[in-house]
């Protein structure tokens, strides 16, 4: 097997932050939903607080893509 380029662990390392970004949200809902049908107050906003760290995480990576795909390749 051959060893993976540079630009391949990179963009493995995007997938792996881009799913743990959107397990993040995920998370995030479970509390505020959680938080809302047991009466807990503090689990919502702290499930709310999550969920608005991970869409901007993902607004992050998003940004990064976009940098990336303007970026010439290396075989340019």
């Amino acid at each position: 097997m051959e060893p993976l380029t540079t630009k391949e662990e990179a963009h493995i390392v995007a997938l792996e932050d881009k799913a743990r970004n959107t397990a993040e949200t995920a998370r995030g809902k479970a509390k505020d939903v959680v938080g809302r049908v047991t009466g807990d107050k503090d689990l919502e906003t702290e499930g709310k607080a999550d969920q608005v760290v991970g869409h901007l995480k993902q607004a992050g990576e998003k940004v990064k893509d976009a940098v990336r795909s303007g970026l010439p390749s290396e075989k340019e």
